[in-house]
Formats: structure tokens, C-alpha cells, sequence
């Protein structure tokens, strides 16, 4: 019987990923340590090849993850879909009037 390579999976959003990323794909966090479910070590993901160097957990994990979404994940650099609320806009306006009234000011004295 072949021996079950370990599976990894993202501890922000519980998606499986591969065992050479340095990013999960969907939800963009940064891995840099690879942790034991069973015992909680951590360490790089090269000793976990095999499975836990501590305990030896190499077995999935025995719960119901939903499968990844099929469209492209969103990248954290693009703008978000919805726009800015408009009282957003004018406070804004008005802190720029603000800034403008008192470097005037000062210029002024």
C-alpha cells in the first residue's frame, strides 16, 4: 500500500493548497510555517514532506471544507467593486477646505 502524501491547507480560509506555495490563492495569505493539526508544531514545510516530524499525522483532516470557487480569486491590489459612499466625498472636500483656511492663515500672519 502506497503511503498517503499529507495535504495541506490554509489556516485563514481552510482551502487545500499546494505544498510549494508561499501565498494561498484564494485568500492572499503569506505562509511561513507549516502547523500540525494534531500537535500544533510548527516548522518549515520541507520537514513535513512526510507527514509531522513530532507525531507523524499525515491523514487529512476529518472535516467537511467546501471546494474552492471557480472563478479567479480576487487580487488584493485591484480596486474594490462597490464605490465609496458620497459623504465620504465631502468630508473630504471639507478637509480639504480646512487645510486650505489654515494654511492661508498661517501664510497670512
Amino acid at each position: 500500500m502506497a503511503k498517503m502524501k499529507p495535504l495541506f491547507y490554509c489556516d485563514n480560509c481552510g482551502y487545500e493548497v499546494g505544498d510549494d506555495l508561499k501565498k494561498c490563492p484564494y485568500c492572499g495569505r503569506n505562509f511561513v510555517s507549516v502547523r500540525c493539526p494534531i500537535c500544533d508544531y510548527s516548522g518549515p514545510d520541507k520537514i513535513f514532506q512526510d507527514g509531522c516530524p513530532m507525531c507523524g499525522y499525515s491523514a487529512p483532516p476529518q472535516r467537511n471544507i467546501p471546494k474552492p470557487p471557480k472563478s479567479k480569486p480576487r487580487k488584493f491590489d485591484e480596486p474594490p467593486s462597490q464605490p465609496l459612499p458620497f459623504w465620504t466625498f465631502i468630508a473630504a472636500f471639507f478637509a480639504l477646505i480646512a487645510v486650505i483656511f489654515l494654511f492661508s492663515h498661517l501664510i497670512t500672519r
